[in-house]
């Protein structure tokens, strides 16, 4: 498929070794430094949209790639954070792509993270963006959703685990709207829900999303309850940006804080009146930032 009418940007899948598919989809410049965009629990690779205007200008080639069991990517039951590693680099070569930055976004930013530490040699930057740190923090661990998260985590198998997160986000996603969110989101976060571009660009990329319902974002959440143990933010020696609003009603910036003391020279970049999304305005300054150091 063609994005936007551009020949050179591209929204399609690939088939690995072991039959499974993932789907992945470019934005922003064809020519311009590739990054990664890890996106959201629940999200898929069309997360970037809002950002391919202002990452054209930018020079830079966004790539959204389904985690699996959203979008067009198999479902793959008990993965890990790591276990995601694999996919993301089968694509980026399909790309021919060498180097590149990760963006994490909420959920994502844990395999962000982990791209940096289990791909070294490749990796110029990660900026993890309103992200859940290790979950074996317990003081972050508390803040976090009892019906979207704790429900998830605590489930007795993996079945009760996506009944529960149906339960959360409703079928299809159907609490997955500005009344529906309520006050999980900020005010800005408010504003941005009723920019018309954005909705728009965002009812779009909404089917992807819960394109095989609830099963991705309960994979995401039994990957993560256990916490950042398959792979080790210590060993991270690319520059890391961690960025966060101050308003973030989602994901407390209690766990920024908590990433920015843990991975080696973080930096923690902190906005006074930003939301869960309404922060994403500030990712492509961060990555322009991060590459410069």
């Amino acid at each position: 498929m063609v994005l936007d009418g551009r020949n050179d940007l591209v929204d399609g899948t690939i088939e690995l070794g072991d039959h499974r598919t993932v789907g992945f989809a470019t934005y922003g410049s064809p020519e311009g430094i590739p990054v990664i965009w890890c996106h959201g629990g629940p999200g898929s690779r069309k997360d970037p949209v809002h950002r391919d205007r202002e990452a054209a200008r930018a020079g830079l080639l966004l790539v959204g790639i389904d985690r699996p069991g959203y979008g067009m990517s198999t479902p793959l039951p008990g993965r890990t954070i790591a276990d995601w590693i694999p996919d993301a680099l089968a694509v980026v070569d399909e790309l021919g792509v060498d180097r590149f930055v990760a963006i994490g976004e909420s959920t994502g930013g844990a395999y962000a993270l982990a791209l940096g530490a289990l791909v070294p040699k490749r990796s110029l930057g990660v900026v993890a963006c309103c992200s859940l740190t290790d979950m074996r923090c317990e003081e972050a661990r508390s803040t976090m959703s009892r019906p979207h998260c704790h429900a998830v985590w605590d489930a007795a198998d993996r079945r009760s685990a996506l009944s529960a997160a149906v339960d959360a986000h409703g079928v299809g996603g159907s609490n997955m709207t500005a009344d529906g969110l309520g006050d999980a989101l900020a005010p800005s976060d408010v504003a941005l829900f009723r920019d018309p571009e954005w909705a728009q660009q965002a009812k779009a990329a909404f089917p992807a999303m819960f394109a095989q319902g609830l099963v991705g974002y309960t994979d995401d959440r039994l990957a993560d309850g256990g916490g950042w143990v398959t792979f080790d933010v210590r060993s991270i020696v690319c520059p890391v940006t961690v960025l966060h609003g101050e308003e973030d009603r989602m994901c407390d910036v209690i766990n920024a804080h908590h990433t920015a003391e843990i991975v080696p020279d973080a930096r923690l970049a902190l906005y006074e009146e930003l939301g869960h999304f309404s922060i994403e305005t500030k990712l492509i300054p961060a990555v322009q930032e991060l590459l410069t150091r």
